[in-house]
């Protein structure tokens, strides 16, 4: 005999079993890349400490620590892609910093013109997420519609950010292995923003926002 308790255990609605099991995932991996980003800001940090001139990579350990750090407090939005290529393009293209050189490299830049390039992709990144305030995240999803402050330029304003800052970076701290990882981050961020607008292309709002907007990161490139 069941009590009252046990019979709506039993008859609970799938989808709401769904949304369960995807709360607790979402949990594991909100865990996981906490302890993650953790580990990299005190590796990297320590080779900051043996050379404080290296303001290029104390930018960047912030401009992660910014981003990751974020992507932990959004809200979990009602529809997320969570297709195989969504979820390894979105992890490649987020936690691509554990495979940067932080020795140091070439400076093909003075390390304060990297740091400049740093500070404005940051500065961008930060305008871009304010405008959308908590609709972000690392997978594809629709988290409602945004088309105002940086999205009046390009769709996809954050990654220009991202751009930004890791060229900075890139330049004051060259070497293969840093230009393999940026070059393979961002062909990650094209498969992500392809997945993000494939799933945002059902919104007959943002059809209408893409239309006005017709860049995704690059006015009159891309």
């Amino acid at each position: 005999m069941f009590d009252s308790q046990s019979v709506q255990v039993v008859e609970e609605p799938v989808p709401v079993m769904q949304r369960r099991r995807e709360a607790a995932l979402e949990g594991c991996i909100r865990i996981a890349t906490a302890l993650v980003l953790a580990i990299f800001a005190y590796g990297a940090i320590r080779h900051w400490l043996t050379d404080p001139t290296r303001i290029t990579l104390l930018l960047m350990v912030v401009a992660q620590c910014l981003t990751v750090a974020l992507s932990l407090i959004v809200r979990v939005p009602a529809r997320r892609d969570w297709s195989p290529v969504a979820i390894l393009s979105s992890l490649l293209g987020t936690f691509y910093f554990l495979a940067i050189q932080l020795t140091p490299g070439v400076r093909i830049v003075p390390e304060a013109v990297g740091a400049g390039l740093q500070i404005a992709g940051l500065s961008w990144q930060i305008f871009a997420k304010v405008s959308l305030r908590y609709s972000f995240g690392i997978l594809p999803a629709n988290r409602g519609i945004v088309s105002s402050g940086a999205y009046r330029f390009v769709r996809h304003p954050i990654y220009l950010g991202y751009f930004v800052a890791d060229v900075g970076f890139l330049l004051a701290n060259f070497g293969l292995q840093n230009l393999l990882v940026y070059t393979l981050q961002y062909v990650m961020q094209a498969v992500r923003i392809v997945r993000e607008e494939k799933l945002l292309s059902d919104d007959p709002e943002y059809r209408a926002y893409r239309n006005k907007v017709c860049f995704r990161m690059f006015p009159g490139l891309f």
